[in-house]
């Protein structure tokens, strides 16, 4: 267990129309005006979805954020993708994010 904790700092969070597939801890892309929807495999993201309500998700798009991980990753800024399971990957395309946590098994924290 870590001494330090990166929860919750600089978190900025927007309410997005939420498609059919978003589900709370996953990655998301917006896909219309307003609207955000589930990532396919190697798809750029925009943040992390809280559980979607409503119709509706709070979407983390800045800040520090725990998320799901797939293949390896490594310390230090990453180009990241979706995985198509909710989570990130490394890849050649994508997002660019500081990954300061990895628990070598599947979540790592980074900043958005």
């Amino acid at each position: 267990m870590s001494k330090f904790s990166f929860e919750d700092i600089g978190a900025v969070v927007a309410t997005f129309a939420a498609g059919s597939g978003v589900k709370g801890g996953q990655v998301v892309k917006v896909t219309e005006n307003g609207t955000v929807d589930a990532c396919g495999d190697g798809e750029a993201f925009c943040g992390v979805a809280m559980e979607p309500r409503k119709g509706g998700a709070a979407v983390q798009v800045k800040g520090f954020v725990t998320v799901p991980y797939t293949g390896e990753l490594t310390l230090g800024w990453a180009t990241l993708a979706a995985n198509g399971s909710g989570g990130v990957k490394a890849n050649s395309t994508g997002v660019q994010a500081l990954v300061v946590s990895v628990d070598g098994v599947d979540t790592a924290v980074v900043c958005l």
